[in-house]
């Protein structure tokens, strides 16, 4: 069965949301969403051996195969389907229908699960339906995924809300703490220093330990996924490999923005001895010559 749905289709309907026009474009969206699903419930079988998949690029790939630890195969479908389900879900906000783009929404974030912008608005939905919990959770998922310094700020300012609201000052203020260091002018973190400011002034008595601690106690880490700035970093040095500086600085800024210059730097050492490493045993296993008797695999 060919593939229905094209990115020249989704691209179509998100330029009518773009420009305002949810006449043209709830209905279309739901037409290709129903096209989608039937080549899904035909061509698209989840199974203990393949998962599919609408990522963006090599590095959300690479970094939901190390995140999630998924052995299966990841089948990259050629159309976003996340893209198609997020359309449709803003279509849905406009509407203020809530529910329904909560659903699709979901959908998004089963077809592209590294998109770190999907689950912050699939938290703020949560949240408009009374959902705190779930709100958190997903907010809390962003933090072994974000892959940029502001996903990460946002996904600590919605928990130290939500400690706030549960009186766990302490917990909020550690929260606070770790995203102004990881996007300061953000309106969320703004948000919610001022709050603390206004509401639990003394808990910026405690030291940054202390605060730490507790997050630590609430099973919340005080520092964005290692293993994301590993995957970015990776990726960069493949793209500076190919010749594309570009993207090479692009995704070294965004590792940075998690861990700090100096974790950076330590791991961009250890990258580069591991590549010079591989390369090395590859150009020893390309130059012995196979002895009498033995086949080459290769």
């Amino acid at each position: 069965m060919d593939l229905p749905v094209s990115e020249m289709d989704i691209a179509q309907a998100e330029a009518y949301l773009a420009a305002g026009d949810l006449a043209q474009a709830t209905p279309l969206l739901e037409r290709l969403v129903e096209l989608a699903e039937e080549y899904i419930d035909a061509e698209c079988k989840t199974t203990d051996e393949v998962q599919y998949f609408s990522f963006a690029d090599a590095f959300e790939r690479l970094a939901y195969r190390r995140i999630e630890r998924d052995p299966r195969t990841l089948v990259q479908l050629d159309a976003p389907f996340d893209r198609l389900y997020a359309a449709l879900a803003f279509a849905y906000i406009c509407q203020q229908d809530y529910v329904s783009a909560r659903n699709a929404l979901s959908q998004a974030v089963r077809w592209n699960p590294m998109n770190c912008a999907y689950r912050l608005d699939l938290a703020e939905l949560f949240r408009a339906l009374d959902d705190t919990q779930e709100w958190a959770a997903l907010s809390h998922s962003v933090i072994e995924r974000a892959s940029d310094a502001r996903s990460a700020a946002r996904a600590y300012a919605n928990l130290g809300e939500f400690f706030l609201d549960a009186h766990n000052a302490l917990a909020a203020s550690g929260c606070a703490r770790v995203a102004q260091r990881l996007a300061p002018q953000d309106a969320r973190v703004e948000a919610l220093v001022e709050r603390m400011v206004a509401e639990r002034a003394e808990a910026a008595e405690a030291t940054d330990e202390e605060a730490l601690a507790e997050l630590a106690t609430q099973g919340v880490d005080a520092n964005p996924s290692a293993e994301i700035a590993i995957c970015l970093l990776m990726c960069a040095s493949d793209a500076a490999a190919a010749g594309d500086r570009n993207e090479a600085t692009q995704l070294t800024v965004r590792a940075r923005g998690l861990i700090g210059d100096e974790a950076c730097r330590a791991l961009v050492k250890l990258i580069r001895e591991s590549d010079a490493e591989l390369a090395a045993e590859r150009a020893d296993d390309a130059g012995a010559a196979p002895e009498a008797g033995e086949v080459d695999h290769a």
